[in-house]
């Protein structure tokens, strides 16, 4: 009877940072793995691309639940099925910063006529030609003529009331004297137009006459700001701050003049701060979720997790609507049916964020309706305040 011949034992390598014995890729002791930098460039080129692909797999895998599944991703990372799926984090981070990219791209490609910024939408304000600027103006006249006229024969009339038919009358001479000064403005704007039209460029913005030409300021003490004759100052800061604050002023002011006359400097402005301002609001919105479900007795972290991936499925909602965006400008021929989807995801992103509410935290319909309006309230008043907080800071620091 022959026996088999026994399989050799491959010898066990000890970890050369701990000394345990190797069972695998990584040391089960202390984590350190197996392969180190100090090999060949084609085996670290081999590492990378099959980490890339392994990333690439698991993104394919998390944008359905993502987009289409509400809770799936949070009740399986519970639930402890996380290695198939992005982690919280790395997803959040992932696909604000493409979505952000992509609305910052739609923004230069979009049309700058979409751009246009109109202080007043009254018809004067809306001639475009000469001629209907004449028009609109007579008869905006002729209809102040007709109630000074009634004024007038009220007042001779005698009776009560007379002093307030007197300054009603001096209040429709102080709107003729708008009505002309408007119309100057828009005379000069209609101008500017037709020698832009005759060099085939793009129409000036029409914006107030006092901050066309600079007038309307910021105001400190009741008056007028000027770093000179009404400087910013504060007993109680040094010198250099009170410096400081009126160079930021200064910026602000030439920054919102700038993008009062180039929209799209303005909005690339605020776009610019919303991502740092989602990271900064972020476990702020989780408080509100620990504050709201407080007797579910649910760990911080957890509460995290779901800010993390309510977040991520806006941003990747809005690189969609982006992305249909600069879809549309390139092929106008499809423009009506991205905007049905457009549309129909705009519909999709509250019913989406209110169901995952439900299917994670599971409560009933009545709690979660009344829970979900709260939490959107309040974050809506706060993430509103931060961006507003964040674009005026970067009005001011950036010259």
């Amino acid at each position: 009877m022959n026996s088999a011949a026994p399989t050799p034992v491959e010898p066990t390598l000890p970890c050369p940072n701990c000394g345990a014995p190797l069972q695998g890729d990584y040391c089960h002791s202390c984590g350190q793995p197996r392969k180190g930098m100090i090999r060949p460039l084609s085996g670290i080129m081999a590492d990378v691309v099959d980490s890339v692909l392994n990333i690439d797999s698991r993104i394919l895998r998390t944008v359905g639940p993502l987009l289409f599944r509400p809770g799936r991703l949070t009740n399986d990372y519970f639930a402890g099925r996380r290695t198939r799926y992005v982690t919280p984090f790395r997803l959040f981070f992932f696909m604000t910063v493409v979505a952000f990219f992509t609305v910052q791209w739609y923004l230069d490609q979009s049309s700058p006529e979409g751009w246009k910024l109109n202080v007043d939408d009254s018809a004067i304000d809306r001639a475009q030609t000469q001629s209907e600027l004449q028009k609109q103006l007579d008869e905006q006249m002729a209809e102040l003529d007709k109630a000074r006229a009634e004024m007038a024969e009220q007042i001779k009339a005698g009776g009560p009331g007379r002093a307030g038919l007197e300054a009603g009358l001096a209040g429709l001479e102080a709107g003729r004297e708008e009505l002309r000064k408007r119309a100057r403005v828009r005379a000069d704007w209609i101008l500017r137009a037709d020698e832009a039209k005759a060099k085939n460029l793009p129409l000036p913005p029409f914006i107030s006459e006092a901050i066309d030409k600079g007038e309307e300021d910021l105001s400190f003490n009741g008056k007028p700001w000027d770093a000179k004759d009404n400087p910013i100052k504060f007993d109680w800061l040094p010198d250099a701050g009170n410096a400081k604050l009126n160079q930021m002023a200064s910026n602000a002011r030439d920054n919102l003049r700038r993008g009062i006359r180039d929209p799209k400097r303005l909005a690339a402005g605020v776009l610019n701060v919303l991502p740092q301002t989602l990271f900064v609001m972020m476990p702020l919105f989780a408080v509100l979720l620990k504050i709201f479900y407080i007797f579910k007795r649910r760990l911080y972290m957890e509460h995290l997790i779901v800010a993390l991936h309510s977040h991520a499925f806006i941003s990747f909602s809005l690189l969609i609507v982006s992305a249909l965006g600069l879809v549309k400008t390139w092929v106008p021929s499809i423009a009506v049916p991205a905007g049905w989807i457009m549309s129909c995801l705009g519909v999709w992103v509250p019913v989406y964020l209110f169901l995952m509410q439900k299917r994670v935290y599971r409560q009933g319909w009545i709690m979660t309706t009344l829970k979900f309006g709260a939490i959107g309230i309040c974050y809506t008043v706060l993430i509103s305040t931060a961006v507003a907080i964040a674009a005026v800071a970067s009005l001011a620091i950036a010259s």
